[in-house]
């Protein structure tokens, strides 16, 4: 509890306010914090969620500004190097959206998750955010759920996995669903779902994993 305390507390710190009154962190600022080394790896992850806001029919540039800034390379020689300027929804996003085998990640998971949904509480998301924050939440419950069925030694998951959507969609597999939305065969069913729709798998989803698969 002191550990995530402390590492709070440090987000904390990284925090800024603009004039307007908005905050906002910056992504070199948070790179180590969420256990990144290599900035071209962190980068990978700050693309991954800029997609996941747009996939939400998000407008990303509302929460990822590009910029840049000169440092000091030595011998009084600069060069430039990328930042971005982020508001707290990205940084949840890009806490989601990076690699779940380092702490870092788990830690900031849980501080920005629970600030969104604060902020969700008090209304203070738009409906686009709401839908991305509930994907993300579905996405997680069906990584639980994935979790739950390997430790179960369901050897056929995917039949296992489409038996759930047969329940909730009147019988019909994947396949089926995609076609009767004209959904491309490679694109996220739950990517093109309604938060009604995203809601009826959250709780699917729950419902299995605590129960033996």
């Amino acid at each position: 509890m002191a550990e995530m305390d402390d590492y709070v507390a440090r987000l904390e710190a990284l925090r800024r306010v603009a004039t307007d009154g908005s905050e906002y962190w910056k992504a070199r600022d948070l790179q180590e914090l969420l256990g990144y080394d290599q900035w071209r790896n962190f980068s990978l992850a700050i693309t991954r969620a800029i997609e996941s806001c747009e996939s939400a029919s998000g407008v990303a540039s509302d929460h990822f500004v590009e910029t840049s800034k000169m440092v000091d390379i030595g011998s009084g020689a600069k060069r430039e190097t990328d930042d971005w300027f982020l508001s707290r929804y990205a940084c949840y996003l890009i806490a989601v959206n990076g690699d779940a085998t380092k702490p870092e990640i788990g830690y900031a998971q849980a501080y920005f998750l629970v600030q969104a949904r604060r902020q969700e509480q008090q209304d203070q998301l738009t409906d686009v955010e709401r839908r991305a924050l509930h994907r993300e939440r579905v996405r997680d419950s069906n990584k639980k759920l994935g979790t739950a069925a390997k430790n179960a030694n369901v050897q056929r998951y995917g039949i296992f996995h489409d038996a759930g959507y047969k329940k909730l969609y009147g019988g019909l597999g994947l396949k089926e669903i995609k076609a009767r939305k004209g959904i491309p065969e490679k694109d996220d069913l739950l990517d093109c779902a309604g938060r009604a729709e995203l809601a009826m798998n959250e709780s699917d989803h729950a419902g299995r994993t605590e129960a033996d698969p």
